[in-house]
């Protein structure tokens, strides 16, 4: 990974402006989620259930929102 988009030039002094910029930067690129995702290994049959149960959601999701309504008459 390089450098070259994580840092922030403090103008004036105004340090809280700055972090603010820092942070979303970071937020943008994703990486505070990498660092909490790497805190901790997941076996790879553990991390596909997962996915696997979180495409299910995804879909079940989807079919919730293609159904009509029920008749309330």
């Amino acid at each position: 990974m390089s450098i070259k988009g994580r840092r922030v030039i403090v103008t004036d002094g105004n340090v809280d402006k700055a972090l603010r910029k820092f942070k979303k930067k970071i937020t943008d690129q994703n990486l505070l989620q990498e660092l909490r995702d790497r805190e901790q290994f997941v076996k790879p049959s553990i991390q596909r259930k997962v996915d696997k149960g979180l495409a299910k959601r995804r879909w079940q999701k989807y079919l919730r929102d293609q159904s009509f309504p029920k008749k309330l008459f």
